[in-house]
Protein backbone atom coordinates (compact mmCIF):
# COMPACT_ATOMS: atom_id res chain seq x y z
CA UNK A 1 0.00 0.00 0.00
CA UNK A 2 2.81 2.42 0.85
CA UNK A 3 4.31 1.85 -2.59
CA UNK A 4 1.09 3.28 -4.04
CA UNK A 5 1.62 6.56 -2.15
CA UNK A 6 5.16 6.85 -3.50
CA UNK A 7 4.25 5.87 -7.06
CA UNK A 8 1.17 8.12 -7.33
CA UNK A 9 2.97 11.15 -5.87
CA UNK A 10 6.04 10.62 -8.11
CA UNK A 11 4.13 10.16 -11.37
CA UNK A 12 1.65 12.95 -10.60
CA UNK A 13 4.44 15.35 -9.64
CA UNK A 14 6.52 14.49 -12.71
CA UNK A 15 3.58 15.13 -15.06
CA UNK A 16 2.53 18.13 -12.96
CA UNK A 17 6.04 19.56 -13.22
CA UNK A 18 5.91 19.33 -17.00
CA UNK A 19 2.44 20.85 -17.36
CA UNK A 20 2.54 23.22 -14.37
CA UNK A 21 -0.55 21.80 -12.67
CA UNK A 22 1.18 20.93 -9.40
CA UNK A 23 0.23 17.26 -9.34
CA UNK A 24 -2.46 17.67 -6.71
CA UNK A 25 -5.21 17.60 -9.32
CA UNK A 26 -4.01 14.05 -10.07
CA UNK A 27 -3.08 12.88 -6.56
CA UNK A 28 -6.34 13.95 -4.89
CA UNK A 29 -8.84 12.17 -7.19
CA UNK A 30 -6.64 9.07 -7.62
CA UNK A 31 -6.29 8.53 -3.86
CA UNK A 32 -9.99 9.30 -3.43
CA UNK A 33 -10.72 6.55 -5.95
CA UNK A 34 -8.52 4.05 -4.12
CA UNK A 35 -10.11 5.07 -0.80
CA UNK A 36 -6.96 4.64 1.28
CA UNK A 37 -7.91 7.26 3.90
CA UNK A 38 -10.34 10.07 4.72
CA UNK A 39 -11.06 12.93 2.31
CA UNK A 40 -9.56 15.51 4.68
CA UNK A 41 -6.37 13.46 5.18
CA UNK A 42 -5.92 13.03 1.44
CA UNK A 43 -6.41 16.77 0.89
CA UNK A 44 -3.75 17.53 3.51
CA UNK A 45 -1.20 15.00 2.19
CA UNK A 46 -1.85 16.13 -1.37
CA UNK A 47 -1.17 19.75 -0.37
CA UNK A 48 2.11 18.81 1.35
CA UNK A 49 3.23 16.82 -1.70
CA UNK A 50 2.39 19.69 -4.05
CA UNK A 51 4.33 22.11 -1.84
CA UNK A 52 7.48 19.96 -1.95
CA UNK A 53 7.15 19.36 -5.68
CA UNK A 54 6.52 23.00 -6.62
CA UNK A 55 9.39 24.25 -4.43
CA UNK A 56 11.90 21.90 -6.08
CA UNK A 57 10.61 22.69 -9.58
CA UNK A 58 10.74 26.47 -9.07
CA UNK A 59 14.25 26.40 -7.57
CA UNK A 60 15.57 24.32 -10.49
CA UNK A 61 13.85 26.54 -13.06
CA UNK A 62 15.16 29.78 -11.54
CA UNK A 63 18.68 28.37 -11.33
CA UNK A 64 18.72 27.54 -15.04
CA UNK A 65 16.90 30.67 -16.26
CA UNK A 66 15.70 33.44 -13.94
CA UNK A 67 13.74 35.11 -16.74
CA UNK A 68 11.45 32.09 -17.05
CA UNK A 69 9.34 33.43 -14.17
CA UNK A 70 7.72 36.83 -14.60
CA UNK A 71 8.54 37.84 -11.04
CA UNK A 72 6.49 41.06 -10.96
CA UNK A 73 3.27 39.47 -12.19
CA UNK A 74 3.76 36.04 -10.62
CA UNK A 75 4.61 37.50 -7.20
CA UNK A 76 1.46 39.64 -7.18
CA UNK A 77 -0.56 36.57 -8.13
CA UNK A 78 1.27 34.54 -5.48
CA UNK A 79 0.49 37.07 -2.74
CA UNK A 80 -3.19 36.91 -3.65
CA UNK A 81 -3.02 33.11 -3.82
CA UNK A 82 -1.40 32.96 -0.37
CA UNK A 83 -4.28 34.96 1.13
CA UNK A 84 -6.76 32.91 -0.87
CA UNK A 85 -5.14 29.75 0.44
CA UNK A 86 -6.12 30.71 3.99
CA UNK A 87 -9.68 31.56 2.93
CA UNK A 88 -9.96 28.33 0.95
CA UNK A 89 -8.89 26.26 3.93
CA UNK A 90 -11.50 27.98 6.08
CA UNK A 91 -14.12 27.30 3.39
CA UNK A 92 -13.14 23.62 3.43
CA UNK A 93 -13.71 23.36 7.19
CA UNK A 94 -16.96 25.35 6.88
CA UNK A 95 -18.24 22.79 4.37
CA UNK A 96 -17.36 20.09 6.91
CA UNK A 97 -19.53 21.82 9.50
CA UNK A 98 -22.49 21.96 7.09
CA UNK A 99 -21.91 18.48 5.67
CA UNK A 100 -20.18 16.40 8.37
CA UNK A 101 -20.22 13.24 6.24
CA UNK A 102 -16.89 12.56 4.48
CA UNK A 103 -18.66 11.26 1.38
CA UNK A 104 -20.65 14.46 0.91
CA UNK A 105 -17.52 16.63 1.07
CA UNK A 106 -15.74 14.25 -1.32
CA UNK A 107 -18.65 14.45 -3.77
CA UNK A 108 -18.64 18.26 -3.66
CA UNK A 109 -14.89 18.37 -4.36
CA UNK A 110 -15.22 15.87 -7.21
CA UNK A 111 -18.06 17.81 -8.86
CA UNK A 112 -16.14 21.11 -8.64
CA UNK A 113 -13.10 19.39 -10.15
CA UNK A 114 -15.23 18.04 -13.02
CA UNK A 115 -16.46 21.56 -13.80
CA UNK A 116 -12.96 23.04 -13.61
CA UNK A 117 -11.22 20.37 -15.68
CA UNK A 118 -13.98 20.28 -18.31
CA UNK A 119 -13.83 24.06 -18.69
CA UNK A 120 -10.05 23.90 -18.87
CA UNK A 121 -10.16 21.21 -21.55
CA UNK A 122 -12.61 23.19 -23.70
CA UNK A 123 -10.54 26.36 -23.33
CA UNK A 124 -7.36 24.54 -24.34
CA UNK A 125 -8.98 22.94 -27.40
CA UNK A 126 -10.31 26.28 -28.65
CA UNK A 127 -7.56 28.57 -27.30
CA UNK A 128 -6.47 29.62 -30.80
CA UNK A 129 -9.89 31.26 -31.28
CA UNK A 130 -9.92 33.06 -27.93
CA UNK A 131 -8.52 36.55 -27.52
CA UNK A 132 -6.01 36.89 -24.66
CA UNK A 133 -4.87 39.88 -22.60
CA UNK A 134 -1.78 41.20 -20.84
CA UNK A 135 -2.82 42.56 -17.44
CA UNK A 136 -0.22 44.68 -15.66
CA UNK A 137 -2.30 46.23 -12.84
CA UNK A 138 -0.91 44.76 -9.63
CA UNK A 139 -4.16 45.08 -7.67
CA UNK A 140 -6.01 43.09 -10.32
CA UNK A 141 -3.22 40.50 -10.26
CA UNK A 142 -3.60 40.10 -6.49
CA UNK A 143 -7.38 39.67 -6.83
CA UNK A 144 -6.94 37.03 -9.54
CA UNK A 145 -4.41 35.26 -7.32
CA UNK A 146 -6.88 35.40 -4.44
CA UNK A 147 -9.43 33.52 -6.52
CA UNK A 148 -6.84 30.91 -7.52
CA UNK A 149 -5.74 30.44 -3.91
CA UNK A 150 -9.27 29.88 -2.61
CA UNK A 151 -10.00 27.21 -5.20
CA UNK A 152 -6.69 25.36 -4.90
CA UNK A 153 -6.76 25.26 -1.10
CA UNK A 154 -10.42 24.24 -0.89
CA UNK A 155 -9.91 21.39 -3.34
CA UNK A 156 -6.51 20.33 -1.99
CA UNK A 157 -5.05 20.30 -5.51
CA UNK A 158 -2.39 23.00 -5.22
CA UNK A 159 -3.56 25.06 -8.16
CA UNK A 160 -4.17 22.66 -10.95
CA UNK A 161 -5.28 23.44 -14.48
CA UNK A 162 -7.13 26.65 -13.63
CA UNK A 163 -3.77 28.38 -12.98
CA UNK A 164 -2.70 27.67 -16.55
CA UNK A 165 -5.92 29.00 -18.03
CA UNK A 166 -5.67 32.20 -16.01
CA UNK A 167 -2.03 32.72 -17.02
CA UNK A 168 -2.67 32.07 -20.70
CA UNK A 169 -5.89 34.12 -20.86
CA UNK A 170 -5.09 37.13 -18.68
CA UNK A 171 -1.33 37.31 -19.36
CA UNK A 172 -0.95 35.79 -22.86
CA UNK A 173 1.62 33.19 -21.78
CA UNK A 174 2.09 30.03 -23.82
CA UNK A 175 1.39 26.80 -21.93
CA UNK A 176 5.06 25.97 -21.35
CA UNK A 177 5.85 29.40 -19.85
CA UNK A 178 2.60 29.35 -17.84
CA UNK A 179 3.62 25.99 -16.36
CA UNK A 180 6.66 27.41 -14.55
CA UNK A 181 4.85 30.55 -13.39
CA UNK A 182 1.95 28.40 -12.18
CA UNK A 183 4.29 26.35 -9.98
CA UNK A 184 5.71 29.58 -8.51
CA UNK A 185 2.18 30.65 -7.50
CA UNK A 186 1.34 27.18 -6.19
CA UNK A 187 4.44 27.19 -3.98
CA UNK A 188 3.30 30.37 -2.20
CA UNK A 189 -0.33 29.35 -1.77
CA UNK A 190 0.48 25.86 -0.47
CA UNK A 191 3.08 27.10 2.01
CA UNK A 192 0.62 29.63 3.43
CA UNK A 193 -2.15 27.02 3.56
CA UNK A 194 0.08 24.54 5.42
CA UNK A 195 1.34 27.21 7.82
CA UNK A 196 -2.22 28.30 8.57
CA UNK A 197 -3.27 24.69 9.25
CA UNK A 198 -0.39 24.25 11.71
CA UNK A 199 -1.08 27.54 13.51
CA UNK A 200 -4.83 26.95 13.75
CA UNK A 201 -4.38 23.32 14.80
CA UNK A 202 -6.73 21.86 12.20
CA UNK A 203 -4.38 19.25 10.74
CA UNK A 204 -6.32 16.00 10.17
CA UNK A 205 -5.03 12.59 11.26
CA UNK A 206 -2.61 11.13 8.76
CA UNK A 207 -0.08 8.32 8.35
CA UNK A 208 3.43 9.73 8.92
CA UNK A 209 5.14 7.20 6.66
CA UNK A 210 2.65 7.98 3.89
CA UNK A 211 3.48 11.70 4.23
CA UNK A 212 7.23 11.04 4.06
CA UNK A 213 6.89 8.81 0.99
CA UNK A 214 4.60 11.29 -0.78
CA UNK A 215 6.96 14.20 -0.12
CA UNK A 216 9.87 12.13 -1.44
CA UNK A 217 7.79 11.21 -4.48
CA UNK A 218 6.78 14.85 -4.93
CA UNK A 219 10.34 16.15 -4.77
CA UNK A 220 11.82 13.51 -7.07
CA UNK A 221 8.89 13.84 -9.47
CA UNK A 222 9.27 17.61 -9.44
CA UNK A 223 12.95 17.33 -10.42
CA UNK A 224 12.14 14.97 -13.29
CA UNK A 225 9.23 17.13 -14.48
CA UNK A 226 11.30 20.32 -14.34
CA UNK A 227 14.03 18.72 -16.42
CA UNK A 228 11.60 17.42 -19.05
CA UNK A 229 9.82 20.80 -19.22
CA UNK A 230 13.03 22.41 -20.50
CA UNK A 231 13.34 19.95 -23.38
CA UNK A 232 9.75 19.31 -24.45
CA UNK A 233 8.06 21.57 -27.02
CA UNK A 234 5.03 23.77 -26.36
CA UNK A 235 3.04 21.49 -28.67
CA UNK A 236 4.13 18.47 -26.63
CA UNK A 237 3.03 20.13 -23.39
CA UNK A 238 -0.35 20.93 -24.97
CA UNK A 239 -0.92 17.31 -26.01
CA UNK A 240 0.08 15.95 -22.61
CA UNK A 241 -2.11 18.50 -20.85
CA UNK A 242 -5.20 17.69 -22.97
CA UNK A 243 -4.77 13.94 -22.43
CA UNK A 244 -4.37 14.50 -18.70
CA UNK A 245 -7.54 16.60 -18.47
CA UNK A 246 -9.58 13.84 -20.15
CA UNK A 247 -8.29 11.22 -17.70
CA UNK A 248 -8.90 13.48 -14.68
CA UNK A 249 -12.48 14.23 -15.80
CA UNK A 250 -13.35 10.52 -15.94
CA UNK A 251 -11.69 9.82 -12.57
CA UNK A 252 -13.67 12.61 -10.93
CA UNK A 253 -16.93 11.46 -12.52
CA UNK A 254 -16.30 8.05 -10.95
CA UNK A 255 -15.52 9.66 -7.57
CA UNK A 256 -18.63 11.87 -7.68
CA UNK A 257 -20.82 8.83 -8.30
CA UNK A 258 -19.00 6.75 -5.66
CA UNK A 259 -19.31 9.43 -2.95
CA UNK A 260 -22.95 10.13 -3.83
CA UNK A 261 -24.09 6.51 -3.39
Amino acid sequence: MYFIFLLVSFLASAVGGICGIGGGVIIKPVLDTIGVMSVSSISFLSGCTVLSMSTISVIKSLKSDKSVVNLKTATALAIGAAIGGILGKQAFHYIYVIFPKEKTVGAIQAIVLIIITTGTLLYTLYSNKIKTYVISNQVVCVLIGLFLGVLSSFLGIGGGPINLIVLTYFFSMDLKCAAVNSLYIIMFSQFTSLFNSIISGVIPEFNTLALILMVIGGMSGGMVGSKVNKTISVKGVNKLFIALMVVIIFINIYNAVKFSI
